[in-house]
C-alpha cells in the first residue's frame, strides 16, 4: 500500500486581501472619526501602505484592516506591521506580507512533528514548504491536529491531502 501526504504551505489569498483592503479603503471613507485625517491605505508595489496624519488614526486603519482580514477568515499572521513612521506631515505605516515558510520555520515544524507526532511520520523540507507521509491517514489526521494546536509565527495551511 502507498503512503498517504499532505503538504504543508503558508501562502496567502491575494484577492481575498485585496477585498480586505478594499473594504477598508470604504469603512475610512466613510466613518466620521477619520474625517480630515488624510488616513488612507493601498497597495505599495507587494506590501501595504497606511498614511494618516497622526500615529494614533494609522494605527486605528491598521486596526480596521485586520477586522476585515478576520472576517475574511485570513489568519493576522500573514502581516508584518512596523511602526508608524513620521515622513514629511504625515505618518507612514508599512505592511509586509509574509508568505513560504523559511528553512527554520521549516526546521522547527519538522522536528515538531518527528519529536511530538506518531511514529512512522515522515517530514520533508520540499523549497518553501513540507511533505509529510505516513502509512496510516489517521496519523497525518494527528499531525495537522498537534500543528493547529501550536502557537507558531506563521499561517499555516494543509493542502494535496491523499
Amino acid at each position: 500500500m502507498a503512503d498517504s501526504s499532505f503538504d504543508i504551505v503558508s501562502k496567502i489569498d491575494r484577492q481575498e486581501v485585496d477585498n480586505a483592503l478594499n473594504q477598508t479603503v470604504k469603512e475610512v471613507g466613510h466613518r466620521f472619526d477619520f474625517k480630515g485625517t488624510g488616513a488612507s491605505i493601498s497597495w505599495s508595489g507587494e506590501a501595504i501602505e497606511v498614511k494618516a496624519n497622526s500615529e494614533e488614526r494609522a494605527n486605528a486603519v491598521l486596526d480596521v484592516f485586520k477586522e476585515k482580514l478576520i472576517k475574511r477568515g485570513l489568519s493576522l499572521k500573514v502581516l508584518d506591521a512596523g511602526e508608524p513612521k513620521l515622513s514629511g506631515k504625515e505618518y507612514r505605516l508599512g505592511i509586509a506580507l509574509k508568505e513560504g515558510i523559511d528553512q527554520d520555520q521549516a526546521k522547527k515544524i519538522s522536528k515538531i512533528v518527528r519529536d511530538e507526532g506518531p511514529k512512522g511520520v515522515k517530514a520533508q523540507i520540499q523549497g518553501d514548504e513540507l511533505r509529510v507521509s505516513s502509512k496510516k491517514k489517521d496519523d497525518l489526521q494527528e499531525v495537522i491536529n498537534l500543528l493547529k494546536g501550536k502557537d507558531l509565527d506563521i499561517a499555516l495551511q494543509f493542502t494535496n491531502y491523499r
